[in-house]
């Protein structure tokens, strides 16, 4: 008999699934009876009923508010009509929502944090600043969230160390669903003739979009035949606008691009950059390296948990604009170095390679463990 898992998180999932959710999904409902509460994007598509997903508030500025503030009730409903074995919250403060739909509830359902990230970082780092109005609040959420769910999944070394930082051991580390099927199709293509830098993320301050760009004022000048490919939307769109007008002989952007045009994209580039100042493992880095791409990023979060500094890519402090510039320039103007680097990171990316099946059977066996206790 399959444990009933409910799945509950502000991820926003448009249906049907794309090819790649739906296999990650498809494999969890092989060996767990699955029920997801989200967010939905975009308009409705075709019922899946192992999905809930609920429309965004406008104005958009209340949205995410409305969803945290209505998430226990949501959960409460779920656990007492469907009365799943186990729940799996998607960070420190839903985990605290979600107890306290449990405890509404009344129902003996064990919560599960899922740890991908720092959870100060939301409030901080994501969306609009007044966010940060909100961070005392948020970080004692994280705080009960993990301490007192049942059990706590992380992604990485450093997602594990945060958790241990708030007085508790992970229950199981395993990395999130990678399809990485578009990225290994083909053998990697050798750098281009110019040299290009591939940026590909949200427009955010965790992502550190704005340290990038100051860097690139630097990098233009030093090599002036290399291009900056930004890829990404987000609240710092301005810093693309201005980076494009400033600078448009070197600098593309484009605000979005399907899974098989970023395998494209990394083809087309000479190295990944990610100068994140806050990141929980980084899956473009793991995608970079499918396609034989070293990578120039911060020495911060999950990056050095993948990146070997010198040997798949060049590690520099976060937020100095000056010595990623150093970083950049460095790799840019060395084709040898940068080629080493690829050839490297493509042998480094075996053991983050797992089937959707491999994964499936990780959550059943985390959710089993925190179920027995």
């Amino acid at each position: 008999m399959r444990r009933k898992l409910l799945m509950a998180g502000r991820t926003r999932y448009s249906l049907p699934l794309s090819p790649s959710l739906a296999r990650k999904f498809d494999a969890l409902s092989d060996v767990l009876d699955v029920r997801v509460l989200a967010s939905r994007r975009g308009p409705g598509g075709a019922a899946d009923p192992r999905f809930t997903l609920f429309r965004p508030v406008r104005p958009r500025v209340l949205d995410g508010v409305v969803f945290y503030a209505l998430l226990p009730f949501r959960v409460a409903r779920e656990l007492r009509e469907r009365r799943p074995d186990a729940v799996l919250a998607q960070g420190g403060q839903e985990a605290a929502l979600v107890l306290l739909g449990r405890f509404l509830a009344r129902v003996p359902a064990r919560v599960i944090a899922d740890v991908h990230g720092d959870p100060a970082a939301p409030t901080r780092l994501y969306g609009s600043p007044l966010r940060k109005a909100l961070a005392p609040l948020a970080d004692a959420l994280a705080r009960a969230g993990i301490r007192r769910s049942d059990g706590v999944r992380t992604i990485s070394g450093y997602t594990s160390g945060v958790v241990r930082g708030l007085g508790r051991e992970p229950t199981a580390t395993f990395a999130a669903f990678m399809d990485l099927e578009p990225f290994l199709v083909e053998a990697p293509a050798p750098l281009p003739d110019r040299p290009v830098v591939l940026f590909v993320g949200v427009l955010e301050r965790y992502k550190a979009v704005d340290v990038l760009a100051q860097a690139w004022r630097i990098v233009a000048p030093r090599v002036p035949e290399a291009t900056l490919r930004l890829v990404g939307r987000g609240t710092l769109r301005e810093v693309a606008e201005h980076l494009v007008a400033d600078l448009p002989g070197s600098v593309r952007w484009d605000e979005s691009l399907s899974t098989p045009e970023v395998a494209t994209a990394l083809d087309a580039c000479t190295v990944l950059v990610l100068p994140s100042r806050s990141e929980g493992l980084g899956r473009v880095v793991v995608e970079g390296f499918c396609r034989g791409r070293g990578v120039v990023g911060s020495r911060v979060g999950g990056i050095p948990d993948l990146v070997d500094d010198g040997q798949t890519g060049v590690l520099v402090e976060p937020g100095d604009a000056q010595a990623l510039a150093d970083a950049l320039v460095r790799v840019l103007s060395d084709r040898a170095f940068a080629e080493r680097l690829g050839v490297t990171a493509r042998t480094a990316v075996e053991p983050w390679l797992a089937t959707p099946e491999e994964y499936a059977r990780q959550v059943r066996d985390l959710v089993e463990r925190v179920v027995a206790g």
